[in-house]
Protein backbone atom coordinates (compact mmCIF):
# COMPACT_ATOMS: atom_id res chain seq x y z
CA UNK A 1 0.00 0.00 0.00
CA UNK A 2 0.95 3.33 -1.25
CA UNK A 3 1.19 6.18 2.02
CA UNK A 4 -0.99 9.02 1.41
CA UNK A 5 0.23 12.31 0.55
CA UNK A 6 1.01 14.59 3.20
CA UNK A 7 -1.04 17.17 1.59
CA UNK A 8 -4.06 15.10 1.81
CA UNK A 9 -6.54 15.84 4.53
CA UNK A 10 -8.10 13.47 6.75
CA UNK A 11 -11.30 13.80 4.70
CA UNK A 12 -9.41 13.36 1.42
CA UNK A 13 -7.68 10.20 2.96
CA UNK A 14 -11.37 8.74 3.56
CA UNK A 15 -12.75 9.63 0.31
CA UNK A 16 -9.86 7.80 -1.44
CA UNK A 17 -10.01 4.94 1.02
CA UNK A 18 -13.99 4.66 -0.20
CA UNK A 19 -12.68 5.10 -3.26
CA UNK A 20 -10.39 2.22 -3.23
CA UNK A 21 -13.09 -0.07 -1.58
CA UNK A 22 -14.92 0.36 -4.77
CA UNK A 23 -17.70 2.59 -3.32
CA UNK A 24 -19.66 4.57 -6.07
CA UNK A 25 -22.19 6.33 -4.38
CA UNK A 26 -22.99 8.43 -1.12
CA UNK A 27 -26.10 9.78 0.07
CA UNK A 28 -26.62 12.60 2.80
CA UNK A 29 -27.26 16.06 3.17
CA UNK A 30 -24.34 18.47 3.54
CA UNK A 31 -24.07 20.73 7.16
CA UNK A 32 -21.49 22.83 8.76
CA UNK A 33 -20.22 19.86 10.66
CA UNK A 34 -19.22 17.50 7.84
CA UNK A 35 -18.36 20.30 4.95
CA UNK A 36 -15.13 19.08 5.10
CA UNK A 37 -15.61 15.79 3.86
CA UNK A 38 -17.96 17.78 1.14
CA UNK A 39 -15.22 19.21 -0.08
CA UNK A 40 -13.20 16.15 -0.43
CA UNK A 41 -16.24 14.72 -2.11
CA UNK A 42 -16.75 17.93 -4.75
CA UNK A 43 -13.41 17.75 -5.72
CA UNK A 44 -13.82 14.17 -6.79
CA UNK A 45 -16.58 14.10 -8.41
CA UNK A 46 -15.37 12.16 -11.93
CA UNK A 47 -14.86 8.36 -9.51
CA UNK A 48 -17.56 9.10 -6.77
CA UNK A 49 -21.15 10.92 -6.46
CA UNK A 50 -22.78 12.61 -3.82
CA UNK A 51 -26.50 11.81 -3.51
CA UNK A 52 -28.55 15.10 -1.82
CA UNK A 53 -31.09 13.64 -0.29
CA UNK A 54 -34.10 15.74 1.56
CA UNK A 55 -34.00 14.02 4.63
CA UNK A 56 -31.27 11.82 6.60
CA UNK A 57 -33.32 8.90 7.65
CA UNK A 58 -33.38 8.40 3.79
CA UNK A 59 -29.97 8.77 3.24
CA UNK A 60 -29.71 6.07 5.37
CA UNK A 61 -32.25 3.80 4.11
CA UNK A 62 -30.72 4.54 0.65
CA UNK A 63 -27.41 3.11 1.76
CA UNK A 64 -28.88 -0.19 3.26
CA UNK A 65 -30.83 -0.65 -0.09
CA UNK A 66 -27.57 -0.02 -2.36
CA UNK A 67 -25.99 -3.02 -0.36
CA UNK A 68 -28.71 -5.10 -0.80
CA UNK A 69 -29.06 -4.08 -4.47
CA UNK A 70 -25.64 -3.89 -5.42
CA UNK A 71 -23.27 -6.05 -3.04
CA UNK A 72 -21.05 -2.82 -1.98
CA UNK A 73 -20.84 -1.13 0.85
CA UNK A 74 -23.20 1.31 1.46
CA UNK A 75 -22.02 4.45 2.60
CA UNK A 76 -24.42 7.65 4.11
CA UNK A 77 -23.23 10.90 5.31
CA UNK A 78 -24.37 13.42 8.08
CA UNK A 79 -23.63 16.98 9.81
CA UNK A 80 -23.70 16.91 13.49
CA UNK A 81 -26.37 16.99 15.86
CA UNK A 82 -29.49 16.67 14.52
CA UNK A 83 -27.96 15.30 10.92
CA UNK A 84 -26.70 12.50 12.69
CA UNK A 85 -29.61 11.40 14.95
CA UNK A 86 -31.66 11.53 11.97
CA UNK A 87 -29.68 9.06 10.03
CA UNK A 88 -30.50 6.36 12.98
CA UNK A 89 -33.97 4.76 12.04
CA UNK A 90 -31.92 3.67 8.55
CA UNK A 91 -29.04 2.51 10.16
CA UNK A 92 -30.76 0.07 12.40
CA UNK A 93 -32.71 -0.98 9.63
CA UNK A 94 -29.51 -2.21 8.13
CA UNK A 95 -28.00 -3.54 10.89
CA UNK A 96 -30.85 -5.80 11.83
CA UNK A 97 -31.06 -6.79 8.11
CA UNK A 98 -27.29 -7.46 7.88
CA UNK A 99 -26.59 -5.31 4.76
CA UNK A 100 -22.77 -3.54 5.04
CA UNK A 101 -23.66 0.42 5.52
CA UNK A 102 -20.85 2.75 6.34
CA UNK A 103 -22.02 5.66 8.42
CA UNK A 104 -20.01 8.79 8.30
CA UNK A 105 -20.83 11.99 10.88
CA UNK A 106 -19.47 15.33 11.61
CA UNK A 107 -18.55 16.53 15.42
CA UNK A 108 -18.18 19.60 16.84
CA UNK A 109 -14.94 20.93 16.74
CA UNK A 110 -12.76 18.95 18.95
CA UNK A 111 -11.90 20.97 22.34
CA UNK A 112 -14.96 21.90 22.14
CA UNK A 113 -16.68 18.76 22.75
CA UNK A 114 -18.65 17.58 25.28
CA UNK A 115 -18.62 21.48 26.75
CA UNK A 116 -22.48 21.68 25.61
CA UNK A 117 -22.18 24.08 22.47
CA UNK A 118 -23.67 23.66 19.55
CA UNK A 119 -25.07 20.45 18.42
CA UNK A 120 -23.13 18.96 20.86
CA UNK A 121 -24.54 15.15 20.53
CA UNK A 122 -22.43 12.31 21.10
CA UNK A 123 -23.21 10.35 17.88
CA UNK A 124 -20.86 7.92 18.48
CA UNK A 125 -22.17 6.20 21.70
CA UNK A 126 -25.98 6.67 20.39
CA UNK A 127 -25.09 4.61 16.34
CA UNK A 128 -22.20 2.24 18.45
CA UNK A 129 -25.25 0.68 19.97
CA UNK A 130 -25.95 -0.66 16.91
CA UNK A 131 -22.63 -0.61 14.84
CA UNK A 132 -19.96 -3.60 14.37
CA UNK A 133 -17.37 -0.84 13.97
CA UNK A 134 -17.76 2.24 15.89
CA UNK A 135 -15.14 5.27 16.49
CA UNK A 136 -14.21 9.37 16.71
CA UNK A 137 -11.64 9.95 14.58
CA UNK A 138 -9.10 11.96 16.56
CA UNK A 139 -6.24 13.04 13.32
CA UNK A 140 -5.66 13.18 9.72
CA UNK A 141 -2.90 10.08 10.92
CA UNK A 142 -5.56 8.20 12.19
CA UNK A 143 -8.40 8.53 9.98
CA UNK A 144 -5.19 6.90 7.82
CA UNK A 145 -5.83 3.90 10.09
CA UNK A 146 -9.27 3.69 10.63
CA UNK A 147 -11.21 4.97 7.16
CA UNK A 148 -10.17 1.22 6.08
CA UNK A 149 -11.39 -0.99 8.88
CA UNK A 150 -14.21 0.47 9.29
CA UNK A 151 -15.07 -0.02 5.59
CA UNK A 152 -13.75 -3.85 6.33
CA UNK A 153 -15.95 -4.51 9.07
CA UNK A 154 -18.96 -3.56 7.47
CA UNK A 155 -18.42 -5.91 4.70
CA UNK A 156 -17.29 -9.15 6.52
CA UNK A 157 -19.43 -8.15 9.99
CA UNK A 158 -22.25 -7.45 7.49
CA UNK A 159 -23.30 -4.57 9.87
CA UNK A 160 -23.24 -0.78 10.28
CA UNK A 161 -19.75 0.83 10.66
CA UNK A 162 -19.59 4.63 11.81
CA UNK A 163 -16.97 6.75 12.06
CA UNK A 164 -17.38 10.31 13.32
CA UNK A 165 -14.82 13.21 12.53
CA UNK A 166 -14.76 16.85 14.24
CA UNK A 167 -15.65 19.41 11.93
CA UNK A 168 -11.84 20.76 12.76
CA UNK A 169 -10.21 17.48 11.95
CA UNK A 170 -11.99 16.77 8.85
CA UNK A 171 -9.40 19.74 7.21
CA UNK A 172 -6.36 18.79 9.26
CA UNK A 173 -3.46 18.07 6.79
CA UNK A 174 -1.54 14.72 7.29
CA UNK A 175 1.62 16.77 7.34
CA UNK A 176 0.06 18.88 10.50
CA UNK A 177 -1.01 15.54 11.99
CA UNK A 178 0.50 14.43 14.98
CA UNK A 179 1.64 10.56 14.51
CA UNK A 180 3.30 8.17 17.25
CA UNK A 181 6.27 6.15 16.21
CA UNK A 182 4.53 3.30 16.09
CA UNK A 183 1.73 4.53 13.88
CA UNK A 184 3.49 3.73 10.24
CA UNK A 185 2.22 5.28 7.14
CA UNK A 186 0.37 2.68 4.71
CA UNK A 187 0.48 -0.06 7.08
CA UNK A 188 -3.61 -0.82 6.75
CA UNK A 189 -4.49 -2.35 3.68
CA UNK A 190 -7.43 -1.32 1.49
CA UNK A 191 -8.81 -4.42 0.18
CA UNK A 192 -11.30 -6.63 1.56
CA UNK A 193 -9.42 -10.65 1.70
CA UNK A 194 -12.15 -13.32 0.83
CA UNK A 195 -12.37 -17.23 1.41
CA UNK A 196 -14.47 -20.18 1.80
CA UNK A 197 -16.96 -20.54 4.80
CA UNK A 198 -17.47 -24.30 4.69
CA UNK A 199 -19.98 -26.09 8.11
CA UNK A 200 -18.25 -28.76 9.96
CA UNK A 201 -18.25 -32.33 7.99
CA UNK A 202 -19.28 -33.66 11.22
CA UNK A 203 -22.34 -31.16 11.47
CA UNK A 204 -23.64 -32.22 7.46
CA UNK A 205 -23.35 -35.91 7.93
CA UNK A 206 -25.90 -34.96 10.93
CA UNK A 207 -28.18 -32.93 8.85
CA UNK A 208 -28.07 -36.00 6.00
CA UNK A 209 -29.41 -38.55 8.52
CA UNK A 210 -31.75 -36.52 9.89
CA UNK A 211 -33.40 -35.17 6.79
CA UNK A 212 -32.92 -38.62 5.08
CA UNK A 213 -34.91 -40.41 8.10
CA UNK A 214 -37.46 -37.96 8.08
CA UNK A 215 -40.63 -38.40 6.27
CA UNK A 216 -42.05 -34.55 5.82
CA UNK A 217 -39.23 -31.98 5.18
CA UNK A 218 -40.36 -28.42 5.25
CA UNK A 219 -37.83 -25.49 4.30
CA UNK A 220 -38.04 -22.06 5.25
CA UNK A 221 -35.71 -19.68 3.07
CA UNK A 222 -34.58 -16.71 3.49
CA UNK A 223 -31.96 -13.64 2.47
CA UNK A 224 -28.83 -15.75 3.32
CA UNK A 225 -30.03 -18.33 0.37
CA UNK A 226 -30.03 -15.36 -2.28
CA UNK A 227 -26.99 -17.14 -4.07
CA UNK A 228 -27.67 -20.45 -3.34
CA UNK A 229 -31.07 -20.99 -5.61
CA UNK A 230 -30.23 -23.60 -7.93
CA UNK A 231 -28.80 -25.75 -4.71
CA UNK A 232 -32.05 -24.84 -2.87
CA UNK A 233 -33.87 -26.23 -5.50
CA UNK A 234 -31.72 -29.61 -5.76
CA UNK A 235 -32.71 -29.96 -2.36
CA UNK A 236 -36.32 -29.26 -2.36
CA UNK A 237 -36.26 -31.48 -5.06
CA UNK A 238 -34.30 -34.27 -3.21
CA UNK A 239 -36.37 -34.04 0.06
CA UNK A 240 -39.95 -33.55 -1.76
CA UNK A 241 -40.12 -30.80 0.43
CA UNK A 242 -42.44 -27.27 0.36
CA UNK A 243 -40.41 -24.41 0.64
CA UNK A 244 -41.75 -21.53 2.19
CA UNK A 245 -40.29 -18.01 2.37
CA UNK A 246 -39.53 -15.32 4.47
CA UNK A 247 -40.63 -11.73 3.50
CA UNK A 248 -36.59 -10.73 2.99
CA UNK A 249 -36.54 -14.17 1.09
CA UNK A 250 -39.49 -13.95 -1.30
CA UNK A 251 -37.26 -13.49 -4.49
CA UNK A 252 -35.32 -16.63 -3.64
CA UNK A 253 -37.93 -18.77 -5.78
CA UNK A 254 -40.49 -17.78 -8.44
CA UNK A 255 -44.00 -17.54 -6.95
CA UNK A 256 -45.00 -20.31 -9.08
CA UNK A 257 -42.25 -22.88 -8.31
CA UNK A 258 -43.35 -25.99 -7.72
CA UNK A 259 -41.86 -26.09 -4.55
CA UNK A 260 -43.10 -22.91 -3.06
CA UNK A 261 -45.70 -22.38 -0.81
CA UNK A 262 -45.03 -18.69 -0.56
CA UNK A 263 -44.45 -16.54 2.37
CA UNK A 264 -44.78 -17.23 5.65
CA UNK A 265 -46.50 -15.41 9.24
CA UNK A 266 -49.12 -12.95 9.04
CA UNK A 267 -48.10 -12.04 5.66
CA UNK A 268 -47.96 -15.58 4.29
CA UNK A 269 -50.17 -18.28 3.26
CA UNK A 270 -52.10 -20.64 4.68
CA UNK A 271 -50.27 -23.94 3.07
CA UNK A 272 -46.95 -22.64 4.17
CA UNK A 273 -49.02 -22.55 7.83
CA UNK A 274 -50.59 -26.12 7.37
CA UNK A 275 -46.90 -27.73 6.20
CA UNK A 276 -44.93 -26.48 9.33
CA UNK A 277 -47.10 -27.72 11.18
CA UNK A 278 -47.65 -31.34 9.48
CA UNK A 279 -43.54 -31.27 9.07
CA UNK A 280 -41.34 -34.08 10.79
CA UNK A 281 -38.22 -32.35 10.26
CA UNK A 282 -37.39 -28.62 8.88
CA UNK A 283 -34.38 -26.53 7.29
CA UNK A 284 -33.82 -23.30 7.45
CA UNK A 285 -31.33 -21.86 5.15
CA UNK A 286 -30.30 -18.26 5.44
CA UNK A 287 -33.26 -17.32 7.64
CA UNK A 288 -33.49 -16.14 11.02
CA UNK A 289 -37.35 -15.21 10.65
CA UNK A 290 -38.38 -13.94 14.01
CA UNK A 291 -42.20 -15.39 14.36
CA UNK A 292 -41.78 -17.95 16.74
CA UNK A 293 -45.43 -18.60 16.47
CA UNK A 294 -45.36 -19.29 13.19
CA UNK A 295 -42.64 -22.67 13.71
CA UNK A 296 -43.42 -26.27 14.57
CA UNK A 297 -44.06 -26.62 17.97
CA UNK A 298 -40.65 -27.40 19.71
CA UNK A 299 -40.45 -31.13 19.74
CA UNK A 300 -42.72 -31.97 16.85
CA UNK A 301 -39.96 -31.82 14.10
CA UNK A 302 -36.10 -32.07 13.55
CA UNK A 303 -34.01 -29.39 13.13
CA UNK A 304 -31.36 -28.48 10.86
CA UNK A 305 -29.89 -24.56 10.28
CA UNK A 306 -28.00 -23.29 7.54
CA UNK A 307 -26.20 -20.18 7.98
CA UNK A 308 -22.59 -18.20 8.01
CA UNK A 309 -23.67 -16.37 11.32
CA UNK A 310 -22.78 -19.40 13.91
CA UNK A 311 -24.57 -16.90 16.47
CA UNK A 312 -27.72 -16.95 14.55
CA UNK A 313 -27.87 -20.99 14.50
CA UNK A 314 -30.85 -21.99 16.51
CA UNK A 315 -32.33 -18.57 17.54
CA UNK A 316 -35.96 -19.47 16.63
CA UNK A 317 -36.30 -23.13 17.30
CA UNK A 318 -34.43 -25.65 19.17
CA UNK A 319 -31.71 -27.04 16.17
CA UNK A 320 -30.02 -30.55 16.33
CA UNK A 321 -27.22 -29.68 13.65
CA UNK A 322 -26.05 -26.43 12.96
CA UNK A 323 -24.29 -25.83 9.55
CA UNK A 324 -22.28 -22.44 9.79
CA UNK A 325 -20.86 -21.41 6.29
CA UNK A 326 -21.94 -20.43 2.68
CA UNK A 327 -24.98 -20.97 1.79
CA UNK A 328 -24.74 -22.28 -1.45
CA UNK A 329 -21.39 -24.41 -0.30
CA UNK A 330 -23.08 -26.13 2.44
CA UNK A 331 -26.28 -27.24 0.34
CA UNK A 332 -23.72 -28.51 -2.27
CA UNK A 333 -22.08 -30.55 0.35
CA UNK A 334 -25.80 -31.43 1.52
CA UNK A 335 -27.00 -32.50 -1.50
CA UNK A 336 -24.65 -34.83 -2.13
CA UNK A 337 -25.32 -36.80 0.84
CA UNK A 338 -29.29 -36.75 0.39
CA UNK A 339 -31.65 -39.59 -0.46
CA UNK A 340 -34.21 -38.72 -3.35
CA UNK A 341 -37.58 -39.45 -1.24
CA UNK A 342 -39.99 -41.74 -3.09
CA UNK A 343 -43.16 -40.68 -0.95
CA UNK A 344 -43.99 -37.17 -2.07
CA UNK A 345 -47.51 -37.00 -0.77
CA UNK A 346 -46.19 -34.36 1.59
CA UNK A 347 -45.17 -31.70 -0.99
CA UNK A 348 -48.84 -32.89 -3.40
CA UNK A 349 -50.86 -31.91 -0.25
CA UNK A 350 -49.44 -28.49 -0.23
CA UNK A 351 -49.20 -27.88 -4.09
CA UNK A 352 -53.04 -28.67 -4.07
CA UNK A 353 -53.25 -25.97 -0.84
CA UNK A 354 -51.09 -23.54 -2.68
CA UNK A 355 -53.67 -23.92 -6.22
CA UNK A 356 -56.28 -23.15 -3.78
CA UNK A 357 -55.25 -20.46 -2.34
CA UNK A 358 -53.72 -18.82 -5.59
CA UNK A 359 -57.15 -18.80 -6.80
CA UNK A 360 -58.32 -17.43 -3.96
CA UNK A 361 -56.20 -14.61 -4.10
CA UNK A 362 -56.47 -14.09 -7.72
CA UNK A 363 -60.25 -14.12 -7.07
CA UNK A 364 -59.76 -11.28 -4.61
CA UNK A 365 -57.84 -9.64 -7.22
CA UNK A 366 -61.35 -9.89 -9.39
CA UNK A 367 -63.73 -7.36 -6.92
CA UNK A 368 -65.93 -4.50 -8.58
CA UNK A 369 -66.67 -3.15 -4.98
CA UNK A 370 -66.53 0.76 -4.92
CA UNK A 371 -64.63 1.62 -2.82
CA UNK A 372 -62.02 -0.21 -4.27
CA UNK A 373 -60.57 -3.10 -2.56
CA UNK A 374 -56.67 -2.84 -2.71
CA UNK A 375 -56.07 -6.27 -3.73
CA UNK A 376 -57.63 -5.02 -7.66
CA UNK A 377 -54.93 -2.19 -7.99
CA UNK A 378 -52.07 -4.65 -6.11
CA UNK A 379 -52.45 -7.66 -8.29
CA UNK A 380 -53.29 -5.87 -11.74
CA UNK A 381 -49.52 -3.95 -11.09
CA UNK A 382 -48.15 -7.50 -10.29
CA UNK A 383 -49.45 -9.06 -13.47
CA UNK A 384 -47.52 -6.10 -15.19
CA UNK A 385 -44.12 -6.18 -13.87
CA UNK A 386 -41.53 -6.97 -16.44
CA UNK A 387 -39.24 -9.42 -16.13
CA UNK A 388 -36.40 -7.45 -15.01
CA UNK A 389 -38.45 -5.58 -12.85
CA UNK A 390 -37.22 -4.56 -9.03
CA UNK A 391 -40.02 -4.04 -6.11
CA UNK A 392 -39.80 -2.52 -2.80
CA UNK A 393 -42.49 -1.47 -0.17
CA UNK A 394 -42.68 -0.31 2.84
CA UNK A 395 -44.33 -1.69 5.97
CA UNK A 396 -47.98 -1.64 6.78
CA UNK A 397 -51.09 -3.20 4.70
CA UNK A 398 -49.03 -2.60 1.73
CA UNK A 399 -46.16 -5.21 2.36
CA UNK A 400 -49.00 -7.76 3.30
CA UNK A 401 -50.35 -6.93 -0.30
CA UNK A 402 -47.54 -6.96 -1.98
CA UNK A 403 -46.20 -10.38 -0.57
CA UNK A 404 -49.69 -11.89 -1.35
CA UNK A 405 -50.28 -10.44 -5.07
CA UNK A 406 -47.14 -9.76 -6.55
CA UNK A 407 -46.07 -12.93 -8.15
CA UNK A 408 -42.21 -12.18 -8.81
CA UNK A 409 -40.30 -14.46 -11.29
CA UNK A 410 -36.74 -15.29 -12.34
CA UNK A 411 -34.65 -12.17 -12.45
CA UNK A 412 -36.99 -10.09 -10.52
CA UNK A 413 -35.84 -8.65 -7.13
CA UNK A 414 -37.56 -7.64 -4.20
CA UNK A 415 -36.81 -5.54 -0.85
CA UNK A 416 -38.50 -4.33 2.22
CA UNK A 417 -37.16 -3.16 5.76
CA UNK A 418 -37.63 -7.01 7.15
CA UNK A 419 -36.93 -7.30 10.66
CA UNK A 420 -37.01 -3.59 11.92
CA UNK A 421 -39.99 -3.22 9.80
CA UNK A 422 -40.01 0.59 9.16
CA UNK A 423 -42.25 2.17 7.59
CA UNK A 424 -40.89 5.24 5.10
CA UNK A 425 -38.49 2.50 3.59
CA UNK A 426 -40.43 1.87 0.57
CA UNK A 427 -39.26 5.19 -1.36
CA UNK A 428 -35.96 5.41 -0.58
CA UNK A 429 -35.67 1.76 -1.47
CA UNK A 430 -36.60 2.21 -4.95
CA UNK A 431 -34.80 4.99 -5.43
CA UNK A 432 -31.03 3.22 -4.34
CA UNK A 433 -32.45 0.67 -6.69
CA UNK A 434 -33.15 3.14 -9.59
CA UNK A 435 -29.49 4.52 -8.73
CA UNK A 436 -27.72 1.68 -8.41
CA UNK A 437 -29.63 -0.08 -11.82
CA UNK A 438 -30.54 2.88 -13.88
CA UNK A 439 -31.27 -0.06 -17.07
CA UNK A 440 -34.27 -1.62 -14.67
CA UNK A 441 -37.30 -0.71 -14.23
CA UNK A 442 -38.25 0.04 -10.64
CA UNK A 443 -41.81 -0.41 -8.62
CA UNK A 444 -42.68 0.64 -4.92
CA UNK A 445 -46.12 0.14 -3.12
CA UNK A 446 -46.32 1.95 0.00
CA UNK A 447 -49.01 3.14 2.07
CA UNK A 448 -50.36 6.57 2.59
CA UNK A 449 -49.41 6.77 6.13
CA UNK A 450 -45.22 5.67 5.29
CA UNK A 451 -45.22 8.04 1.92
CA UNK A 452 -46.33 10.80 3.64
CA UNK A 453 -43.30 10.71 5.65
CA UNK A 454 -40.80 10.95 3.14
CA UNK A 455 -43.13 12.52 0.58
CA UNK A 456 -40.69 14.63 -0.57
CA UNK A 457 -38.15 12.37 -1.20
CA UNK A 458 -40.16 12.10 -4.53
CA UNK A 459 -38.54 15.20 -5.74
CA UNK A 460 -34.91 13.26 -5.54
CA UNK A 461 -36.31 10.95 -7.94
CA UNK A 462 -37.23 13.37 -10.21
CA UNK A 463 -34.01 15.01 -10.15
CA UNK A 464 -32.18 12.25 -11.16
CA UNK A 465 -34.56 11.16 -14.31
CA UNK A 466 -35.70 7.78 -12.22
CA UNK A 467 -37.83 5.07 -14.32
CA UNK A 468 -39.56 4.27 -10.82
CA UNK A 469 -43.59 4.18 -10.44
CA UNK A 470 -44.96 4.25 -7.40
CA UNK A 471 -48.51 2.70 -6.21
CA UNK A 472 -49.70 4.71 -3.10
CA UNK A 473 -52.23 3.02 -1.18
CA UNK A 474 -54.45 5.71 -0.36
CA UNK A 475 -56.68 4.04 2.59
CA UNK A 476 -56.50 6.91 4.67
CA UNK A 477 -55.69 4.84 7.73
CA UNK A 478 -52.69 3.65 9.77
CA UNK A 479 -53.84 0.45 8.68
CA UNK A 480 -52.00 -2.41 10.21
CA UNK A 481 -51.88 -0.27 13.20
CA UNK A 482 -55.72 -0.07 13.64
CA UNK A 483 -56.24 -3.65 12.69
CA UNK A 484 -53.56 -4.89 15.38
CA UNK A 485 -55.07 -2.57 17.67
CA UNK A 486 -58.30 -4.62 17.04
CA UNK A 487 -57.09 -8.30 17.16
CA UNK A 488 -53.90 -8.24 19.59
CA UNK A 489 -55.70 -6.18 22.34
CA UNK A 490 -59.40 -6.06 21.27
CA UNK A 491 -59.66 -2.53 21.06
CA UNK A 492 -61.65 0.10 19.03
CA UNK A 493 -59.66 1.31 16.65
CA UNK A 494 -57.65 5.03 17.72
CA UNK A 495 -55.40 7.65 16.34
CA UNK A 496 -55.19 5.95 12.99
CA UNK A 497 -57.67 8.13 10.57
CA UNK A 498 -55.12 9.88 8.14
CA UNK A 499 -55.82 13.59 6.95
CA UNK A 500 -56.30 13.00 3.07
CA UNK A 501 -53.39 13.93 0.88
CA UNK A 502 -53.74 14.24 -3.44
CA UNK A 503 -50.47 12.42 -3.76
CA UNK A 504 -51.00 12.67 -7.73
CA UNK A 505 -51.11 16.26 -7.93
CA UNK A 506 -48.76 16.56 -5.01
CA UNK A 507 -46.21 14.40 -7.71
CA UNK A 508 -47.09 16.84 -10.61
CA UNK A 509 -45.83 19.84 -7.82
CA UNK A 510 -42.42 18.07 -7.48
CA UNK A 511 -42.19 17.50 -11.46
CA UNK A 512 -42.89 14.16 -11.83
CA UNK A 513 -46.61 12.62 -13.14
CA UNK A 514 -49.32 11.54 -11.08
CA UNK A 515 -52.55 9.47 -11.73
CA UNK A 516 -55.52 8.77 -9.72
CA UNK A 517 -57.46 5.39 -9.87
CA UNK A 518 -60.74 4.69 -7.39
CA UNK A 519 -63.33 2.62 -9.90
CA UNK A 520 -61.93 -0.99 -10.64
CA UNK A 521 -63.40 -0.63 -13.95
CA UNK A 522 -60.66 1.96 -14.31
CA UNK A 523 -57.41 0.17 -13.29
CA UNK A 524 -56.35 -1.25 -16.26
CA UNK A 525 -56.12 1.49 -18.35
CA UNK A 526 -54.82 4.07 -15.59
CA UNK A 527 -51.81 1.72 -15.03
CA UNK A 528 -51.42 1.15 -18.58
CA UNK A 529 -51.08 4.78 -19.00
CA UNK A 530 -49.22 5.26 -15.80
CA UNK A 531 -46.41 2.31 -17.00
CA UNK A 532 -46.29 4.01 -20.06
CA UNK A 533 -45.12 7.00 -19.22
CA UNK A 534 -41.24 8.31 -18.77
CA UNK A 535 -39.38 8.91 -15.12
CA UNK A 536 -40.93 8.86 -12.02
CA UNK A 537 -44.68 8.29 -11.61
CA UNK A 538 -46.97 8.17 -8.52
CA UNK A 539 -50.27 6.02 -8.84
CA UNK A 540 -52.82 7.29 -6.00
CA UNK A 541 -55.20 4.35 -5.62
CA UNK A 542 -57.74 5.44 -3.47
CA UNK A 543 -59.33 1.97 -1.71
CA UNK A 544 -61.56 0.71 0.86
CA UNK A 545 -60.06 1.83 4.29
CA UNK A 546 -62.66 -0.96 5.98
CA UNK A 547 -61.14 -3.94 4.23
CA UNK A 548 -59.07 -6.10 7.37
CA UNK A 549 -55.89 -6.84 7.35
CA UNK A 550 -55.38 -10.57 8.14
CA UNK A 551 -53.28 -13.33 9.02
CA UNK A 552 -53.67 -16.52 6.76
CA UNK A 553 -55.42 -18.46 9.69
CA UNK A 554 -56.56 -16.12 12.40
CA UNK A 555 -56.08 -17.67 15.93
CA UNK A 556 -59.49 -17.78 18.06
CA UNK A 557 -57.97 -15.57 20.53
CA UNK A 558 -57.78 -12.48 17.71
CA UNK A 559 -61.18 -13.60 16.35
CA UNK A 560 -62.40 -13.14 19.94
CA UNK A 561 -60.78 -9.93 20.26
CA UNK A 562 -62.00 -8.52 16.83
CA UNK A 563 -65.48 -9.25 17.49
CA UNK A 564 -65.08 -7.84 21.09
CA UNK A 565 -63.51 -4.46 18.90
CA UNK A 566 -66.12 -4.19 16.48
CA UNK A 567 -68.83 -2.52 18.31
CA UNK A 568 -66.92 0.81 18.94
CA UNK A 569 -65.52 0.59 15.87
CA UNK A 570 -66.30 3.11 12.76
CA UNK A 571 -67.36 1.44 9.67
CA UNK A 572 -68.54 -1.91 11.25
CA UNK A 573 -71.12 -3.28 8.75
CA UNK A 574 -68.75 -2.74 6.16
CA UNK A 575 -65.79 -4.62 8.45
CA UNK A 576 -68.40 -7.08 9.07
CA UNK A 577 -69.03 -7.41 5.08
CA UNK A 578 -65.54 -8.50 4.38
CA UNK A 579 -65.17 -10.70 7.04
CA UNK A 580 -68.09 -12.61 5.36
CA UNK A 581 -66.55 -12.58 2.01
CA UNK A 582 -63.49 -14.57 0.62
CA UNK A 583 -60.72 -14.58 1.07
CA UNK A 584 -61.29 -13.85 4.75
CA UNK A 585 -64.47 -16.29 5.57
CA UNK A 586 -61.88 -18.41 4.40
CA UNK A 587 -58.80 -17.81 6.71
CA UNK A 588 -61.50 -16.90 10.04
CA UNK A 589 -62.95 -20.67 9.17
CA UNK A 590 -58.93 -21.97 9.03
CA UNK A 591 -58.47 -20.52 12.46
CA UNK A 592 -61.77 -22.56 14.21
CA UNK A 593 -60.00 -26.04 12.86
Amino acid sequence: MTAPSPALTAADILVETLIAWEVDTVFGLPGDGINGVMEALRTRQDRIRFIQTRHEESAAFMAAAHARFTGKLGVCLATSGPGGTHLITGLCDAALDQAPVLAITGMQVHDLIDSFTQQDIDLSRMIGNIAVFDTKVASAAHMETVAGLACRAALTRRGVAHLSIPADMQVQRLEDSPRSSRNRPGHVPNRRFYGRSLPDPDQVELAASILNRAERVMILAGQGAAGAVSELEKTADLLAAPVAKALLGKAILPEDHPHSTGGIGMLGTLPSEEAMEGCDALLIVGSTFPYIEYYPEPGQARAVQIDRDGERIGLRYPVEAGLVGDAAESLHLLNQKLERKQDRSFLKRAQDGMARWREMMRAAERQDDVPMKPQVVVGALGRRLPPEAILTSDSGQNTELAARHVPLGPGQDYAVSGTLASMACGLPYAIAAGLAHPDRPVFAIVGDGGFAMQLGEFSTAVRHGLNLKLLVIRNGMLNQIAWEQMMFLGNPQFACELQPIDFAKAAEAMGGRGFTVSDPGQVDAVLDQALGTAGPVVIDAIVDPHEPMMPPRLPEAQARNLREALPETPGREKIEAALAAEPLRTMIEAGRK
